[in-house]
């Protein structure tokens, strides 16, 4: 059975999200010429609102050097876009692993309609392996007029060339 649960694991972790992942906007970068995907908000941004709202402990260094998104009273938490929904598992239960606390992954939905596939990939999983799954949208970032978020380091504040 510990067999079954693991190899079924590490096959979800193994499938590049990059093939599976089709409602997002690409960009090519040119010096490397490899197509990532654009966000308008970076991680950070949902990390910190997410953070701010459940009296956690931004970027909790591991002894190992890793580094949990957000630690909280019960949870070891992985902030991750969609397009990287199984990386974000294997990152949550290592911070469980180094924490003692309970995984959970927020995913993060730029497109909540389309993408929301990816949270009931990582949901499925959750469910089956014991660890918290809840996505987050934009309406995290309490965005202005203009679109812009409360932290004026995301990249949404950046001035366009």
């Amino acid at each position: 059975m510990l067999k079954q649960r693991l190899l079924l694991l590490l096959s979800a972790l193994m499938l590049s999200p990059m093939v599976l992942a089709k409602p997002f906007e690409y960009k090519t970068c040119t010096n490397c010429g490899y197509k990532n995907p654009v966000h308008k908000h970076n991680e950070a941004s949902y990390q910190k609102a997410w953070c701010k709202e459940h009296n956690g402990i931004e970027e909790y260094e591991n002894e190992d050097y890793t580094r949990v998104d957000c630690l909280t009273d019960k949870h070891a938490v992985e902030f991750d876009f969609a397009n990287k929904w199984a990386e974000s598992i294997g990152q949550a239960l290592h911070y469980q692993k180094m924490t003692g606390k309970k995984a959970k992954v927020v995913l993060i939905l730029d497109n909540e309609e389309e993408q929301k596939v990816y949270y009931e990939r990582v949901k499925a999983l959750g469910q089956k392996h014991k660890f918290d799954v809840e996505y987050t949208t934009n309406d995290i970032l309490k965005l202005d007029e203009e679109g812009k978020c409360f932290n004026p380091e995301c990249k949404c504040h950046r001035k366009k060339q």
